[in-house]
């Protein structure tokens, strides 16, 4: 697929169909686990505040913005790729899993400290989608790092050029739905 086709085709949005239709099913599903949430959270909305309250706001807006960062990044990465600017572009991408991987860092560090404080799974229904959605989040990321990683070492090997970057697009929007999924996640747990 040349440039032109991949962006300038219906059929051919950034990243390719298929992983479009890949986001349009994970974005379902998550908002199935926020929507059934919100249901549980209006329904006991005293143990959900309590429970809110175990969790650390600022650790959540740090690894927002950690995540967000890691969105810039990955989006300068493909278009200094798409540029033919390789070596900046195989930059962009590392700072990009730079950041996943700090976001996996201090995420398993919030799970650390809930596990320290006797706060698992089976605590009570708040913790329970805490757990199974911010777990499915956490697992995301850790295959959008695995990603990364190898995306940075073909664009540093110039295996993706400016007019092979497909599969860098499809890594790139896979990223983006990480970011997008954690700001969905973030509030509803964290803030609301």
């Amino acid at each position: 697929m040349t440039k032109h086709e991949s962006t300038h085709s219906l059929y051919y949005p950034p990243g390719g169909i298929l992983i479009w239709i890949i986001i349009i099913v994970e974005l379902i599903t998550f908002m199935g686990g926020l929507t059934a949430f919100a249901v549980f959270r209006n329904r006991n909305i005293g143990l959900a505040i309590e429970s809110q309250h175990h969790l650390s706001a600022l650790i959540g807006t740090i690894n927002t913005i950690i995540l967000i960062t890691g969105g810039y990044f990955m989006a300068v990465g493909i278009k200094n790729l798409k540029k033919g600017l390789n070596q900046i572009a195989s930059k962009m991408i590392l700072f990009a899993m730079i950041a996943g991987i700090a976001f996996l860092f201090l995420k398993g560090y919030e799970y650390y400290d809930k596990l320290s404080d006797g706060i698992g799974l089976s605590t009570n229904t708040f913790f329970t989608f805490y757990w199974l959605i911010t777990g499915f989040h956490f697992i995301h990321v850790t295959v959008a790092v695995i990603i990364l990683l190898a995306l940075y070492i073909s664009v540093k090997k110039n295996k993706y050029t400016k007019d092979n970057f497909l599969d860098v697009e499809t890594g790139g929007a896979f990223w983006h739905l990480c970011d997008l999924i954690w700001i969905l996640v973030f509030p509803v747990f964290y803030l609301l």
